[in-house]
This record gives structure tokens, C-alpha cells and sequence, in this order.
């Protein structure tokens, strides 16, 4: 008989206790963390005039010493705030302000709009243009200056942040957007420096369509990792294979980078959801089993990723250097 599968619930606690270590008080480990206070709420950039839906979770446990640092996430394609809600619990938990971005045009109504499902590729791609990467681009550089704005207006809970040295991190189109954010180069456009963003996570990030990756990739001097799986497939028909996603990671400038490889883990598995909105792509009954462990195994690793690169956390630092709970398959790569 297989052994039994923790449930994704009980999964994700292990994986948010693990994170959190010594920072909670004895016997703290024994509990379920506090929920994070989770609020939506849309912001209009009036220059644009767009507006932007967000979810915004703020951490229940008491702050360390000094502002609260602050973490952004951008979904995928067809995505909503609901994306990467395991990986927010999972960072609010231990302390950070997550704010989640939805990018109209690139979003659920937006691929509805467009594709007939989400096996429907050519569908699909003509929501994920130049065009909607720049303005993905626009509303992360949006929601920072409104961040920035409300701490130094000391508006309500956002006085309590760091409006520098924040984090960003994205999904499948939300990881190109992280990396254009990062400072990745495209033709004729040299990239981005934003100083604000201290820290980056791509999950499930791949390669320039063109080009010489190392040179699109070559100022990207800022922390960064990178979260991918061996059957993390081509959902556009775009070339994004495993292999060109774990290409990443080779391709990136040395200096405090990181890869996560998960043995059988899919596109879908790094969504940061569960249920009916990852079985919008085919999967294999392997990746089902493993998805609670492996959705446990990222939400540590990931947290002890802003942990060390955004708070100078160096026992999470430590971890980092060969982190628990990895399987025979999984690969952790540093430099």
C-alpha cells in the first residue's frame, strides 16, 4: 500500500512552521499560524486610467524590529488576485505584506475574452503580447509609487512598511514580468532598473524566445530565484519547455542566485493554488500525489528566500544552503 499523502492544509503548516523557526515563541510550533488580515481593494492609476484589482495580506504576527517588508505577486496568464494564494499565506504567516497584482488584459476575463479554453493556445497568446507585458510592467511600477506614497502619508497600516527593498516575484507570465522588473534586455530596450526591488522569484520562468540569454540576462545583479519542475510544460506553444526553463538559472549572472527543480512537479503546481483552478491544464496522477508535499516544500523554501534577502535573516540564510525536506530527483542549486 502507497504511503499516505498529507492533506494540502496540513502540508502547508509544516511548510510555514518550518519557514518560520526560531522567530515564533516556544511551543508556537505546535499551533496553526495566526491568519494574515486579507483585504481587496483596486487602485486606479489615473494616468493610465486603469484599474487595478489587489489582495493585500497583512501578517498577524507581530513585526521585528523595524518596518515591514513588502512582497508583490503577479499571476499568469488567465490569473486572478486568487493566484499564488499558498505562497501569501505561507509569506504573510511569517511576516511580510503580500500584496497581490491582477493585470487586466492578461486576466481571467481577459483570456475568456479571447480563448475558447485554456488548451486554446493560439487564444491564449494573443493575450500574452508585448503589449500586456508592458503594461504588467506599468502597473508593478503603478503600485510602487502608491506604496511609497501611502507610508510616507503614514496612511493607516501602510506607515508600518518598508517602501524599499521590496520583493517581487510572479508565475509563468508573472515571472517574465518579474524579470523584466529584474532588468532583463529585449531588443532595442536595454531594461529596467528599479531600485525599490530588492529581491526576485520566478516560478516557472524560461528563456528568451531569441537571443543570447546571458546577454538579455546580464544585469540582473539583484537576488534572484528561480522555481521550476521537470515536467513543467509548454502551456502556449511558445517553446517553454522543462529544459528551457531550467535553463534559467544557467543563463543569470553569478551573485546570490537560486534554483528549485522539483522532481514531477508541473506548470500548475507553482500557481500557488489548488482545486479546479490547476486542473485548467493536463497532469499526471504523480504530480497530484506530490503536489501537497511539493506545494510545503516551496512555501519554505520561498519564505526563507525573502527571510534571508530581505530581512538579513542569517539562520534562514543558513537553511538556504541545503534546505530540508528535498527528495531524490529535486535539485537546489546556488551561486
Amino acid at each position: 500500500m502507497a504511503p499516505a499523502v498529507p492533506g494540502r492544509r496540513c502540508c502547508l503548516q509544516l511548510g510555514i512552521a518550518v519557514a518560520l523557526g526560531s522567530c515564533l515563541p516556544p511551543g508556537a510550533l505546535a499551533q496553526s499560524p495566526a491568519p494574515a488580515t486579507v483585504l481587496d481593494e483596486t487602485w486606479t492609476d489615473s494616468t493610465r486610467q486603469r484599474t487595478l484589482p489587489l489582495r493585500i495580506r497583512w501578517p498577524a504576527l507581530p513585526g521585528e524590529a523595524g518596518p515591514l517588508p513588502v512582497v508583490l505577486f503577479s499571476h499568469g496568464l488567465g490569473g486572478t488576485v486568487e493566484g499564488g494564494t499558498l505562497w501569501g499565506e505561507a509569506w504573510a504567516a511569517a511576516g511580510f505584506v503580500v500584496v497581490h497584482l491582477q493585470h487586466p488584459g492578461s486576466d481571467l476575463p481577459a483570456v475568456r475574452a479571447s480563448a475558447s479554453s485554456f488548451n486554446d493556445r493560439a487564444g491564449l497568446r494573443s493575450a500574452a503580447t508585448a503589449q500586456q507585458l508592458l503594461a504588467r510592467v506599468r502597473d508593478v511600477g503603478f503600485v510602487l509609487d502608491q506604496i511609497g506614497q501611502r507610508q510616507a502619508a503614514r496612511q493607516g497600516r501602510w506607515a508600518g512598511v518598508r517602501a524599499e527593498r521590496i520583493g517581487m516575484s510572479g508565475h509563468s507570465f508573472g515571472a517574465q514580468t518579474t524579470l523584466a522588473m529584474a532588468g532583463q534586455a529585449y531588443p532595442g530596450f536595454g531594461g529596467i532598473a528599479e531600485p525599490r526591488l530588492a529581491s526576485f522569484m520566478a516560478f516557472s520562468p524560461s528563456l528568451p524566445a531569441s537571443g543570447d540569454p546571458q546577454a538579455a540576462f546580464a544585469r540582473m545583479a539583484r537576488p534572484l530565484l528561480a522555481v521550476t519542475g521537470t515536467r513543467d510544460q509548454d502551456v502556449l506553444g511558445n517553446g517553454a519547455t522543462p529544459e528551457r526553463r531550467m535553463a534559467v538559472f544557467g543563463a543569470l549572472p553569478a551573485g546570490d542566485k537560486g534554483q528549485l527543480v522539483l522532481q514531477d512537479a508541473d506548470h500548475m503546481t507553482f500557481a500557488g493554488q489548488t482545486g479546479r483552478a490547476v486542473e485548467i491544464q493536463p497532469r499526471e496522477a504523480v504530480t497530484r500525489t506530490l503536489q501537497a508535499t511539493h506545494h510545503a516544500l516551496v512555501a519554505a523554501i520561498t519564505t526563507d528566500w525573502w527571510r534571508a534577502t530581505l530581512r538579513d535573516d542569517g539562520a534562514a540564510r543558513a537553511r538556504l544552503a541545503q534546505p530540508a525536506g528535498l527528495a531524490p530527483g529535486d535539485t537546489w542549486q546556488r551561486n
